[in-house]
């Protein structure tokens, strides 16, 4: 038997083995009728009315009215049936009437489950209504998948198709409403809110409607918090998500704090360390103040990593005087996450931290393994690094966040599961000399051009 598939929610087609049949405006408006019909059969003189607009015909022309009416059903069950399998027969049947003062000939149509798409969209719509969050937005997505205009569009104005336009009509909305609550329930308001963005569209003098829209536009605000930017990073990937804030507000992620080759954490007079750098602020906002801990685990963490060399104390007279390689990471565990402290500045003898872009995008070069091994696969939050104090002059602030965001790009290109979000948290003040769409741009280019020729800034 020929697989038939007939579709009527928008304009009617028929495909045969998955293959489109062309019909004539005349038999395409036969199918269309027989389909409102809802598998009641219908009889010769009402196809003529319906279907070819007369009626009141003389009892002398019944004849002729069969005649035009086979001809025109021959030619529907050849389209549903090429192959002369017997389907036509099958799908479009053949029957007598005994309720009138005569027999009366009348023809079904009989369509199966998958054979017509406005019956395969009520069995979904109504299935899912009874089912659980999940599989009710597994299953209404589906269902409105199928729609592609108003139903029965060839029969829009014609009495005989209003029922089943009315129902199928007020079922999509039901089904566009139960998706947005479904997708709701399940967290994922951002895939609630195209849908009822079309059923606002659809409906624009609905309150209800436009008041769905402007809930859950409210609540995908309050969600994203102070989220600036949210990019996928690859294909696939995790996101690179920029937000406005503290980076030690940061309480779901990982940490990643930048340190000079020296990791000097002395904050005293500001002579070494400056209090208000993220190293600085490190001791006190995860620490309480005790640097001494701070200090016991970075040695730990230090001890299997060679050192470059020792300053002299005639030479450096203040600090820690044991330089390690830039991009030296040293994961400390803190509160059941990690702080990634990672070298990527030179701390000179005058105490003046000092690095050049090759160097900081060597240290972030190596600092996204240790993410990976160690970071137990949270979000990691790192600040905009080299916008401080570390001096990287060359490069403006979004050249260095571009630098991130192409450094951690380039990286999980070969291992995906690093993190699941790498979050870059900014200070308010260096937003206006920040530009996130030059950003967007670049990781939306990056994704299907497998990223930057170079890697440079």
């Amino acid at each position: 038997m020929a697989r038939i598939r007939v579709s009527v929610l928008g304009p009617a087609t028929l495909e045969v083995d998955g293959v489109p049949v062309r019909l004539t405006p005349l038999t395409k408006r036969l199918l269309v009728r027989l389909v409102a019909a809802e598998g009641e059969p219908v009889p010769v003189r009402v196809l003529r009315r319906d279907v070819w607009a007369v009626d009141d015909e003389r009892h002398s022309q019944a004849h002729r009215r069969r005649n035009e009416v086979q001809k025109r059903v021959l030619e529907l069950r050849r389209a549903l049936d090429p192959g002369q399998s017997g389907t036509g027969a099958r799908v479009l049947r053949t029957e007598q009437l005994m309720a009138a003062p005569v027999p009366e000939t009348a023809y079904r149509l009989v369509l199966g489950p998958g054979e017509l798409d406005c019956a395969d969209f009520t069995a979904l719509v109504d299935s899912a209504l009874l089912a659980a969050p999940a599989s009710a937005a597994d299953r209404l997505a589906a269902a409105l998948a199928l729609v592609r205009g108003r139903p029965l569009t060839e029969a829009s104005d014609d009495a005989f198709a209003l029922p089943l336009i009315r129902r199928l009509t007020a079922l999509q909305e039901t089904a566009r409403r139960q998706l947005i609550r479904s997708r709701v329930e399940l967290g994922r308001h951002d895939l609630a809110l195209p849908v009822a963005e079309r059923l606002v569209r659809e409906r624009p003098d609905d309150p209800e409607a436009a008041a769905l829209l402007d809930s859950l536009r409210e609540r995908l605000r309050e969600r994203h918090g102070r989220e600036l930017l949210r990019q996928p990073v690859g294909v696939p990937g995790p996101d690179l998500v920029v937000v406005r804030g503290d980076l030690f507000d940061q309480h779901d992620a990982n940490l990643v704090v930048g340190f000079t080759d020296t990791f000097d954490t002395a904050t005293e007079r500001d002579l070494v360390i400056s209090r208000e750098s993220v190293q600085g602020q490190l001791v006190e906002r995860l620490f309480g103040g005790d640097r001494r801990s701070l200090d016991d685990r970075l040695q730990a963490g230090l001890k299997s990593v060679r050192p470059l060399r020792t300053e002299r104390p005639q030479d450096k007279p203040r600090g820690r005087r044991v330089r390690y390689p830039l991009g030296t990471t040293v994961p400390l565990p803190v509160d059941g996450r990690r702080v990634f402290a990672v070298a990527y500045s030179r701390l000179g003898n005058d105490l003046v931290a000092r690095s050049a872009p090759d160097e900081l995008r060597a240290s972030l070069d190596a600092l996204w393994p240790a993410v990976a091994r160690y970071g137990l696969f949270k979000p990691v939050a790192l600040p905009l690094i080299g916008s401080g104090l570390a001096r990287v002059v060359e490069l403006d602030r979004t050249q260095l966040l571009l630098m991130i965001a192409e450094s951690f790009a380039a990286h999980c290109r070969h291992e995906p599961a690093t993190a699941p979000e790498l979050r870059v948290v900014i200070r308010p003040a260096d937003l206006e000399r920040t530009d996130l769409s030059a950003v967007g741009a670049f990781l939306r280019t990056a994704r299907h051009v497998g990223g930057a020729a170079d890697g440079r800034w």
